[in-house]
């Protein structure tokens, strides 16, 4: 089940072990993976002698193991295979449990964690093929080792379908918590340590004073264009922070990349992976898993404040906030996101297999995915709002080769349409006759591009109408000491390899404004 390499590697990595391990499995045999998940997990305990497998029998199609360490309930949970994506996840518990992994939190986010106010039982439905599935897994399992209040399970939809069907799941990932829907879709541990925080509240006092941390520079966002910003601006000799959400931002969606020169290949997760040793290379601190709650940007000394207590004082801001998948903003979509509204067809393609379903937008990525959708689903329709596609030559022509796609141009989407549970149509209206038309459809992928990240900046600095941050040939933006790189910006072309230089231009102007006198750095 499990290769011979990988179980040499997975034996290196848990040589470091002390504590001894328990998977307790609960099996009903006449599951169809039974035979399967028996083998997977024969293989993956003889990785360490430190590793038992217990089996109790189920008469109640059962396919899943708690982790036990030294006999005690670690809370965390697998329901289904863990391999794929997921084989990580699995590795990533015991290591966690041990106390090691540098996926771990602070001690600000840690304590956090451990005043949730309990009892929390949080449910992850996944995808093994889910490249955003992994992250949201791994954050709850390190929740619920470090709060006893909370139990977390890993569940696989593939191997579960009729619990997804009954619970009407059609994106990944889902969690849900104590019962009800808490997140769909791409997270962190800080956005869901937000919402839990919200939903059952905590213990931590709420006059406890600011946690103030002063800094010579402050990059805001963990993608190319903030990593090469806070490298740059620490290879200077500044006392640089980064605060980010994850290191890598939306390069980690991305599965392969074949344009950054000198690199004929890599995927998302590799780049951000070799962003993040870079990092770690330098002086730098880094505050993962920070959602910014507010800026003061007009002072001289700027002033960032972050969920969780913690304020951030610099004279020199750079903004690297990156972009987020744009949203229709129409009647139903908000209604209907992870019960018909997707945004990533690697994910959540396999639910609408033998299904009829839409892709809105036809650039590069709205036509990708409709191709990639086209090989799994009944039909495909796009519809695209220009009048004429925006994909490349080679995509378009691909795209209308395939039998079970259709192309409808000047097509503006004006609502989607459910039954309460799921959705059945969309309503687009054709923008030169101006007739609109109600589409019978199972799920509407929306690829229409990204929208900045910078709400949080635009009422204290210039962003042109459709959200990007203003900025001269230098990075800088229109209040001193406040500087903006990559796809936040208006920086035309949205690339990796262009980031990356923003950022880098964004630290030299901050280092040249410093050396000149214009900013106050002590």
């Amino acid at each position: 089940m499990i290769d011979k390499d990988t179980i040499q590697q997975v034996k290196d990595i848990f040589e470091i072990l002390d504590s001894n391990y328990t998977f307790l499995a609960t099996i009903d045999y006449r599951h169809e993976k039974s035979e399967e998940f028996v083998d997977f997990m024969k293989d993956f305990t003889s990785c360490s002698e430190r590793f038992s497998f217990e089996i109790k029998s189920s008469d109640k199609m059962e396919l899943e193991f708690i982790l036990l360490n030294d006999s005690t309930k670690t809370g965390i949970k697998f329901r289904g295979i863990p391999s794929g994506h997921e084989f990580t996840s699995l590795i990533l518990a015991v290591l966690n449990a041990e106390g090691k992994g540098k996926n771990l939190p602070d001690e600000t986010l840690s304590n956090r964690i451990k005043s949730l106010k309990g009892p929390i039982s949080l449910k992850t439905y996944v995808s093994l093929s889910c490249t955003n599935c992994p992250d949201i897994v791994q954050s709850l399992n390190i929740m619920a080792l470090l709060n006893d209040e909370i139990e977390h399970e890993m569940i696989d939809g593939e191997t579960f379908q009729e619990e997804c069907e009954k619970m009407k799941i059609q994106a990944v990932p889902t969690v849900y918590a104590n019962g009800e829907q808490l997140h769909v879709g791409r997270s962190g541990l800080g956005e869901l340590l937000d919402k839990l925080e919200n939903k059952f509240g905590h213990t931590i006092q709420e006059n406890n004073s600011l946690i103030e941390r002063y800094f010579d520079l402050i990059v805001l966002g963990g993608g190319p264009a903030g990593v090469s910003a806070a490298i740059y601006s620490a290879r200077k000799g500044l006392k640089v922070a980064i605060i980010a959400e994850q290191i890598g931002g939306q390069v980690k969606e991305t599965v392969g990349i074949e344009n950054l020169i000198s690199i004929p290949y890599t995927t998302g997760t590799d780049l951000a992976n070799a962003l993040k040793i870079h990092l770690d290379a330098y002086n730098i601190k880094t505050f993962e898993n920070r959602n910014i709650k507010s800026a003061e940007l007009k002072c001289s000394k700027k002033r960032i404040y972050t969920s969780g207590g913690e304020l951030f004082i610099s004279p020199a801001v750079i903004i690297a906030t990156g972009a987020s998948w744009r949203k229709l903003k129409v009647e139903g979509e908000a209604d209907y996101i992870g019960r018909g509204v997707a945004f990533c067809p690697h994910c959540d393609g396999p639910f609408y297999e033998n299904k009829n379903v839409a892709v809105i937008g036809g650039g590069n990525s709205g036509i990708e995915a409709a191709i990639d959708l086209a090989t799994i689903c009944r039909n495909v329709t796009i519809f695209e709002f220009a009048e004429e596609l925006k994909a490349d030559k080679l995509l378009t022509d691909k795209a209308k080769g395939l039998a079970n796609i259709k192309i409808f141009t000047s097509s503006q989407t004006t609502k989607v349409i459910g039954n309460g549970e799921k959705v059945t149509a969309i309503r687009v209206k054709n923008r030169q006759s101006g007739k609109e038309e109600d589409f019978p459809i199972d799920g509407i992928f929306v690829q229409i591009g990204l929208a900045a990240n910078s709400t949080l900046f635009e009422k204290e600095l210039e962003t042109t109408n459709i959200g990007e941050i203003v900025t001269d040939d230098y990075c800088r933006t229109t209040i001193p000491g406040v500087y903006a790189a990559g796809d936040v910006s208006n920086v035309p072309y949205k690339q990796i390899i262009i980031a990356m230089g923003e950022g880098a231009k964004a630290a030299l102007s901050a280092f040249d404004d410093q050396i000149r006198g214009k900013l106050s750095i002590n």
